[in-house]
């Protein structure tokens, strides 16, 4: 445990058993602790180093040792192998699903006779979740999307643009849940959100790169019979395949596969990991009770609806923001708003894991996305709605990253950890379903019922947030007490029933 119960086993051992008390209704929490070991501490024994680092769990070797500049140079390694191709390819996860509303601008609707709501229909997402080897599902997804989104550049009526969509869709679901919980098993907790940060600005400049590249690909229109937003996807796509190829021989697995790692290293990052949020580590073996802990867990639910209010706003965005100008000026107006936000997300990356906080930053970019749609709402000008834009992308963009972590942080055991994660994507990506719907061609320019349900969604965020960081801080500060109780009257807890109640273990705190 934390702090340490200095004990050794003495030549007569006295155990017992018993469970606490449910929590309080006002935490949600239920903290069922069954006390499986009770030892009591010699003052003639010597206190080990080991049990201080592993809970008194001393059947493990012990952990190596780096300086404070190997282990800066072993993580600087670790990014230079995993986020460059990461960024990539989730930057061309968004490019190849934001392309169609760049397609719009170039004559999508007439051409495939999309009318009234058939536009938005075409954007809903089919979720799928699968688990493979990182290496082989997330490349092989990418290849897999990227000859979807070629395949859009030769439809020619609006049931073949539903059909290859849907099948877009199904391609690029495993890929956010699976980049997710794949950092979270690299990066100890209080150093994921800048590594979010990096991939999701990755998406974000993709919001800038995209309509560039759209405007460059345009001037294509007529080449080969086909028009310029036919080519969009062509060429965006095939840039997807080629991506996803050359993942395949440099994505890595896990740090205890890692070639590029020596074994000491390997040793370093894998108990860095297992320890990180727990002094006995993180039960890592697959039963079917973590499911189920996941699925009755209060904060994942919780933080899966902020995780909606959060991202519903960054799917609608690309959904007005051209706001009547030609195709030219309109491609172009998109670059400045997604350069800010890139800047803003990996800031508040890097100085949320400096603090060690994840809610001040969902807080702010809530706020910025409520000041943004309310810019746009209202009758202002253009010139002022095209600066509200530059708040709603630097707050959604920005407070992704800390909602995806948070969760990641706050989760403990990898296989709730990746249940926990796929409930947020699906969340996530219902929100995405709903924007795309509720920015109906009708409403244009104003948009009153699209930006009036984003409002709601943010509404929702600011009303959950403070609620479940009360209830975070709560239960951190009723374990603090208790905790120190059993350590005054020599109660510990084995190893592996702390491994087992994850982060309902005593020691564990929750990430505010």
């Amino acid at each position: 445990m934390p702090g340490g119960v200095a004990s050794t086993t003495m030549s007569s051992t006295t155990k017992t058993s018993s469970k606490s008390r449910s929590l309080s209704n006002d935490t949600m929490e239920k903290d069922a602790i069954e006390v499986v070991m009770v030892e009591k501490a010699s003052s003639t024994a010597p206190s080990s180093s080991r049990e201080l680092a592993y809970g008194g769990d001393d059947t493990l070797p012990p952990p190596p040792v780096l300086t404070a500049d190997e282990e800066r140079r072993l993580w600087r390694k670790i990014d230079w192998h995993i986020m460059p191709i990461i960024t990539i390819m989730y930057l061309s996860s968004f490019v190849d699903r934001s392309n169609i509303g760049n397609a719009k601008l170039q004559g999508l609707l007439t051409q495939l006779d999309l009318t009234g709501n058939r536009y938005n229909i075409a954007l809903v997402r089919v979720l799928v979740l699968k688990k493979f080897r990182p290496s082989r599902w997330l490349p092989g997804i990418t290849v897999l999307w990227g000859i979807t989104t070629t395949l859009m550049g030769l439809v020619k009526n609006y049931p073949q643009l539903v059909g290859v969509r849907t099948c877009l869709g199904i391609a690029e679901a495993g890929l956010a849940p699976g980049v997710f919980f794949y950092l979270s098993m690299w990066y100890p907790r209080h150093m994921l959100q800048t590594r979010m940060a990096m991939f999701w600005g990755g998406a974000t400049l993709a919001g800038a790169f995209s309509g560039l590249l759209a405007f460059v690909i345009s001037f294509m229109a007529g080449t080969a019979g086909l028009e310029g937003w036919a080519w969009i996807f062509i060429i965006e796509g095939m840039a997807t395949v080629v991506v996803g190829i050359v993942a395949f021989f440099v994505l890595v697995d896990f740090p205890d596969t890692a070639r590029f790692l020596t074994p000491g290293e390997r040793a370093f990052v894998i108990h860095r990991k297992k320890y990180d949020r727990s002094s006995v580590g993180e039960d890592e073996r697959f039963d079917v009770r973590h499911v189920w802990a996941a699925l009755t867990d209060w904060q994942v639910w919780l933080l899966s609806l902020i995780n909606m209010s959060v991202i519903t706003p960054v799917y609608g965005i690309s959904l007005f923001l051209p706001f009547g100008f030609n195709a030219t000026i309109s491609q172009l107006l998109t670059v400045p708003p997604y350069v800010v936000g890139t800047m803003t997300v990996v800031a508040w990356g890097v100085w949320s894991d400096r603090i060690q906080r994840r809610s001040p930053f969902v807080l702010c970019g809530q706020l910025l996305c409520l000041a943004g749609f309310a810019i746009n709402i209202s009758a202002a000008p253009i010139g002022v709605k095209y600066f509200g834009t530059f708040l709603v992308v630097s707050g959604g963009y920005a407070a992704y990253p800390a909602m995806t972590a948070w969760i990641s942080n706050n989760v403990a055991g990898q296989y709730k950890r990746a249940v926990a994660i796929a409930i947020q994507v699906i969340f996530g990506n219902s929100g995405g379903a709903i924007a795309s719907n509720a920015y109906r061609i009708m409403d244009a320019p104003r948009y009153l019922l699209g930006h009036g349900i984003e409002i709601m969604f943010v509404g929702m965020g600011l009303v959950l947030l403070p609620l479940t960081v009360v209830t975070y801080w709560r239960i951190n500060i009723r374990r603090e007490r208790r905790q120190q109780e059993a350590e005054e009257k020599g109660v510990k807890l084995s190893p592996e029933a702390l491994r087992k109640l994850g982060d309902r273990a005593p020691d564990f705190r929750y990430m505010l």
